[in-house]
């Protein structure tokens, strides 16, 4: 006997009623993820006000909280929905805005690493992003109190405290101390 799974749609996804949890599609499988931490919903937001008002006040694209989704992939359909986003006006312009969830991914995707997350699957989120187009995925680690920043499937620094994070390519000008996101 031959039993098949129905994967679900990005459509569903959107439609589902809330229930609390925050969910992504894994290629059409869906994944609860539970609520953010004290401190991981702290650290995203010390980069979201960092990193988004800067964009903002330089008008230089937009910002996205952590309940946006992107369809990286269809068929089966990939929805993630990282911590924080940002995506500038020139991929604005390419891929539109949308009431439903962005088809395509952002210029830069922000994850920081929960308690009960497992770093294989953190590691496949960053390859997903990059895949998709994401020009720069950043991961703040609180038990390593370090940050990540991925270029490319190959290209990646690890910034600690006395480093400075900036992305002069993709919001130029913007500069962060890593100590300020631990704080």
């Amino acid at each position: 006997m031959v039993t098949t799974t129905r994967l679900m749609t990005a459509e569903e996804l959107l439609n589902l009623p809330d229930d609390g949890f925050r969910y992504e599609l894994i290629r059409g499988k869906l994944r609860k993820r539970l609520p953010a931490g004290q401190t991981h919903g702290e650290y995203a937001m010390n980069i979201s006000l960092s990193l988004g008002g800067y964009a903002k006040t330089n008008r230089l694209g937009k910002s996205y909280i952590a309940d946006t989704g992107y369809i990286l992939a269809t068929d089966p359909d990939h929805v993630l929905a990282p911590d924080f986003a940002f995506i500038s006006n020139e991929r604005l312009s390419e891929i539109g805005e949308s009431d439903g969830f962005a088809q395509g991914a952002p210029d830069i995707a922000v994850e920081v690493i929960s308690p009960n997350d497992r770093y294989t699957e953190v590691e496949e989120k960053v390859e997903d992003w990059l895949n998709a187009g994401c020009r720069a995925v950043i991961i703040v680690n609180p038990r390593r109190g370090t940050v990540n920043l991925h270029r490319s499937p190959t290209d990646m620094t690890t910034l600690t405290e006395s480093d400075t994070l900036e992305l002069d390519d993709i919001v130029p000008g913007w500069q962060m101390p890593v100590q300020d996101i631990f704080e």
